[in-house]
């Protein structure tokens, strides 16, 4: 059985810093891609992050760019999303989600296969 769960979020002051836990179970990386996706009140799902074993690269979205930072621990199946600098804009739920390894690239929530119950992240200003 596939599962995923999220660990981590919380409040943070705006500039301040998070680190979002993953941990996987059911499948390996070399199969599926991990992506993190965020959803804030009122708006649809979108992708933030996303890293291949496979491939051995990550996206980012062109908002968190140089501020997060996609990593993993393949000894424990777990991945990690460091965020910094953080942003009143960034308020969302973080989604841990499993999407194929060939759509990677793509990293939206079209191409998931599964998903983790997510964790609320709540920036304040």
């Amino acid at each position: 059985e596939v599962q995923l769960a999220e660990s981590g979020g919380g409040l943070v002051q705006a500039g301040g810093s998070l680190r979002l836990s993953c941990a996987a179970s059911g499948f390996t990386f070399d199969d599926y891609a991990i992506g993190w996706f965020r959803q804030a009140p009122g708006k649809g799902r979108e992708g933030v992050s996303c890293i291949s074993s496979s491939v051995g690269s990550t996206r980012y979205a062109d908002s968190v760019k140089g501020r997060f930072t996609i990593s993993s621990d393949n000894a424990k199946n777990t991945v990690y999303l460091q965020m910094n600098s953080l942003k009143p804009e960034d308020t969302a739920v973080y989604y841990c989600a499993a999407l194929p390894s060939q759509f990677f690239a793509l990293c939206v929530s079209d191409y998931v296969d599964y998903w983790g119950k997510g964790t609320p992240v709540t920036v304040s200003s």
